[in-house]
């Protein structure tokens, strides 16, 4: 593939968006190893662990069933900060809003996020606003910048999945990917909602009921399920193998995707976690998980294994196996 041409192609958390950051973006700006590589940095301060994130959110359509692009600003943010086991404190909130936005959609836009940020327990402390010629965005983008503080010990970080962890899924896979497809596209998605939802509370109950037997964090956006163990696997330098069965999905997230041709372990996703979690208190985890509200469909997913680097093997529902690879492309676009 011409290098000119990866940049033609939306982010999708696959393979095309890794090899643009390990072949341009992290070597020109970081230097970071592929180890050093997590959902937000670890800064000291002070005598103080800080978790810092940035990201940006261009979804289409920007309102969708549950949620709208300012909830979901804020949930992404937040929640990069909760992978590394930090509670999110403080946010900042640039604009990019298109010529003839109508007021109304912003100002619910920004009603929405206001509503999340106070609902996750952060500030949105410092922004910016920048209008641009009607043609020359879609409508609004937002990108918001995170800092957390760390109030312990652990060592929670995308290099520490183990031989014999667990791996834990919190609920169902694909959901926010199929609702806004279907509002995207008007499909009939039976009153599917986004699963857009700070994550910050299950990570709470997760380090209380496991301690340092919480090795790993990460939250499986785009890309989904599968894009996500496959970077676990190889930060970590490890192999991982799954039970198809044991994944949970909703019905109308089978049945849109069996519609469209997807699958859904490379669906995004926007409020779930998958963790790896020592075996000996697995069931301790699981058992946190499934008492909170947003846990209620957590399942142990997995294992990770001492095998080749960076594989991920699936056995399959029907009895079967088979290798899980990085999303190779583009599945669903302007998701996030």
């Amino acid at each position: 593939m011409p290098d000119d041409l990866i940049l033609l192609g939306h982010g999708s958390g696959g393979a095309l968006s890794h090899r643009l950051l390990d072949e341009l973006v992290v070597p020109t700006l970081s230097g970071l190893s592929d180890r050093e590589q997590n959902d937000a940095a670890l800064l000291e301060a002070g005598g103080r662990r800080l978790a810092f994130t940035t990201d940006g959110y261009v979804v289409d359509p920007p309102f969708f069933p549950g949620g709208t692009i300012g909830s979901l600003a804020v949930h992404g943010t937040v929640n990069d900060l909760a992978m590394m086991g930090a509670r999110p404190l403080w946010l900042s909130c640039a604009l990019i809003i298109e010529e003839g936005f109508r007021r109304d959609s912003l100002a619910a836009i920004l009603a929405d996020l206001r509503r999340a940020a106070d609902i996750c327990g952060v500030q949105v402390v410092t922004g910016d606003t920048k209008v641009v010629p009607r043609g020359k965005a879609d409508r609004v983008y937002i990108t918001t910048s995170g800092v957390g503080v760390l109030e312990h010990d652990l060592v929670i970080h995308g290099a520490n999945g183990q031989e014999g962890d667990r791996i834990i899924l919190s609920g169902t896979m694909g959901d926010h990917g199929m609702a806004v497809m279907a509002a995207r596209e008007g499909l009939d998605a039976g009153g599917l909602p986004s699963d857009s939802a700070p994550l910050w509370g299950l990570v709470e109950a997760l380090m209380e009921a496991a301690g340092a037997g919480l090795h790993l964090l990460r939250d499986p956006t785009r890309g989904g399920v599968a894009t996500t163990l496959v970077e676990i696997a190889r930060q970590s330098g490890v192999s991982l193998s799954i039970d198809e069965a044991a994944i949970p999905i909703r019905p109308a997230v089978r049945g849109l995707c069996g519609i469209l041709g997807l699958d859904p372990l490379y669906v995004a996703n926007e409020g779930k976690l998958v963790a790896c979690v020592a075996p000996e208190r697995a069931d301790e985890a699981l058992a946190a998980l499934r008492r909170h509200p947003a846990g209620a469909d957590a399942a142990i997913i997995g294992v990770v294994e001492a095998g080749t680097p960076g594989r991920v093997r699936m056995r399959t529902a029907v009895g079967g196996a088979r290798v899980v690879e990085m999303l190779a492309g583009e599945q669903l676009p302007r998701i996030c």
